[in-house]
């Protein structure tokens, strides 16, 4: 399986991302071993994830997520899988 991600920040600020093993990326996130973006903005949460059949697919909708108003992010979140 193949995850498209949004984590939530110790800023507020949101970050999206793509991945095969969800928990193992939240915790390199927050290890300060993930994204750039993220080491000096942790601890970070998950706060949306959704399952797609493939890589292929899942970077298409983590492309489409991040053309996304933070707006628009906050909304799928709010309708999405909370973790």
């Amino acid at each position: 399986m193949d995850y498209v991600y949004i984590l939530r920040c110790a800023d507020d600020t949101l970050y999206t991302g793509y991945t095969k093993d969800l928990a193992r990326r939240v915790q390199t996130h927050n290890e300060g071993k993930g994204a750039k973006y993220t080491r000096a903005r942790r601890p970070v949460t998950l706060a949306y994830h959704e399952v797609c059949r493939d890589k292929s697919e899942a970077l298409r909708r983590e492309a489409a997520i991040k053309k996304l108003t933070r707006a628009e992010k906050l909304d799928l979140i709010g309708k999405g899988i909370i973790s």
